[in-house]
């Protein structure tokens, strides 16, 4: 399997500085600041990027598993949000939420929560992310 990389530089303190995230692959490169992680400014952060990451390994590794039981999704469309908080004297993750919307023809609902759960549960991204609780809320549409 490949190794996947990514870069990121940082100039300066903590909330006079700045830097660049670029992704290996080329697709993304953004700049980030302490206004855009801990307030509402302009630009990208590491969060953002985690919960694109655990959006897309969830997405995939849901289709996957129902595939694999012989349903095969039309769509399964997921949105991440990842909470970072001050805790004590540094940050923390504390959160994770999933949201995914999935079109499966002819799978009742018990089958396709379980294996939402079973994706939740075991999408690489979810296993790195073991330090915060992961919730999901998955919708079957009809």
């Amino acid at each position: 399997m490949p190794v996947r990389k990514s870069t990121a530089q940082w100039e300066g303190d903590l909330q006079k500085g700045h830097g660049k995230i670029k992704l290996g692959g080329g697709a993304f490169e953004g700049q980030y600041s302490f206004g855009s992680r801990f307030e509402n400014g302009s630009g990208t952060n590491p969060e953002e990027l985690i919960a694109a990451a655990h959006a897309g390994c969830f997405s995939m590794a849901l289709s996957h598993m129902l595939s694999q039981a012989g349903f095969t999704p039309t769509s399964v469309q997921t949105s991440a949000s990842v909470k970072l908080e001050k805790v004590g004297e540094g940050f923390k993750v504390t959160h994770i939420e999933l949201v995914t919307d999935a079109r499966v023809p002819n799978i009742d609902e018990k089958s396709f929560q379980q294996h939402a759960e079973n994706a939740r549960k075991n999408c690489p991204i979810s296993q790195l992310l073991t330090g915060a609780p992961i919730d999901l809320k998955a919708t079957l549409q009809r």
